[in-house]
């Protein structure tokens, strides 16, 4: 599923669209370049699955757990897979827990099929595409 030239007013209904596609998939990645809105759109994510917990990029920490549902990974400083795998990151993917990770190129590899690619463009005019798609 593709979705066009979406503002900051549309977001809302784009994660309802995300949460029905993904609903049954654990796994969800979120692909963008720097300042595409990954963190922002899971900001409202977690607000619509109703997560009380205060949601930040977890850049130096690898991972956050909000409310004891959602892992939020951040591997844009991951340095190799096996780095990955030292901190445990099979342990929170084989949780059943919804595991949403920013920057997943680099653990691709492992990521447990199917899973939900959610792919972030920013546009020149301030909106953005995304594009849903099941990876099997």
């Amino acid at each position: 599923m593709k979705y066009l030239n979406v503002g900051v007013e549309g977001l809302s209904q784009v994660a309802d669209e995300i949460i029905k596609i993904g609903n049954e998939l654990p796994v969800w990645t979120f692909v963008g370049n720097l300042g595409a809105g990954k963190t922002t759109l899971i900001k409202i994510l977690a607000n619509k699955l109703h997560i009380q917990d205060l949601i930040s990029s977890p850049t130096f920490s690898y991972v956050n757990e909000y409310d004891d549902k959602v892992f939020h990974f951040d591997c844009y400083r991951l340095r190799s897979l096996e780095e990955a795998l030292d901190f445990g990151i099979e342990e929170y993917l084989d949780s059943g827990k919804k595991c949403w990770i920013e920057w997943p190129q680099i653990i691709e590899p492992i990521l447990p099929t199917p899973y939900l690619e959610i792919n972030i463009e920013h546009n020149e005019n301030i909106s953005r595409n995304i594009y849903l798609k099941i990876i099997k």
